[in-house]
């Protein structure tokens, strides 16, 4: 992470939704590195510590909940960035291998857009540059059989995380203020923690306006 990064991220608020994975635990690291303050859920406190040991403020809740991630927001009041991390693949076998239980399986990544976007809206919308960003796929420009059910929901969650951005534009629009929250995509092939935390260090990089309804490729 370089210097300029550093010093848009420095002093930020960035909520890691879902982040007990690896790569959760590698983004908020060098977030924290970079001067933010991350706070981190996850529905187990013990897979939680490893955050805390981080540096992290850890917060029992889960990211699929809309009554939890409300509670969180409004406990912690000023936020400037969010990102749901909850993910996974499951997959194979061409169209006929597209279970329903694969499919179950993989809901709770859209579910977690859905319910901390909505927790967070008004949060992010009052934040001097509120960011709120999901983690997609390059699955979702080009599917394949074998990965029906995982395009599908990076797909919804494209879908729902440009509506955010679209709902960011208007409220700006219909108050007459400037456009100061920006909702994005970050696309990946395979994700890459340093890359990933590289991109959220980002998001002060560029005002709203240039921002909001981006579709940002990390593997470009």
């Amino acid at each position: 992470m370089n210097a300029s990064d550093a010093a848009g991220v420095s002093g930020r608020t960035i909520v890691l939704a879902g982040a007990t994975s690896d790569s959760g635990l590698a983004v908020a690291r060098a977030l924290i590195a970079a001067g933010a303050r991350v706070v981190a859920t996850g529905r187990s406190a013990a897979r939680l510590e490893p955050l805390h040991a981080a540096g992290a403020q850890v917060e029992v809740a889960d990211a699929t909940s809309l009554s939890d991630m409300t509670a969180l927001a409004e406990r912690l009041g000023t936020v400037d960035a969010l990102v749901p991390l909850v993910g996974g693949w499951r997959g194979g076998g061409g169209l006929a291998g597209q279970s329903d239980e694969d499919f179950l399986a993989l809901l709770p990544a859209l579910e977690a857009v859905r319910a901390t976007s909505r927790a967070f809206d008004a949060a992010l919308r009052a934040a001097e540059a509120g960011r709120f960003a999901i983690v997609s796929s390059t699955a979702v420009a080009r599917p394949l059989a074998g990965g029906a059910n995982y395009a599908a929901v990076k797909a919804a969650s494209e879908a729902w995380t440009r509506a955010v951005a679209q709902g960011f534009a208007k409220t700006a629009r219909d108050a007459g203020e400037p456009l100061r929250a920006a909702s994005v995509v970050f696309r990946a092939k395979a994700l890459d923690s340093e890359s990933l935390a590289h991109a959220i260090a980002g998001l002060w990089d560029d005002d709203a306006t240039e921002l909001n309804d981006r579709i940002i490729d990390l593997d470009a």
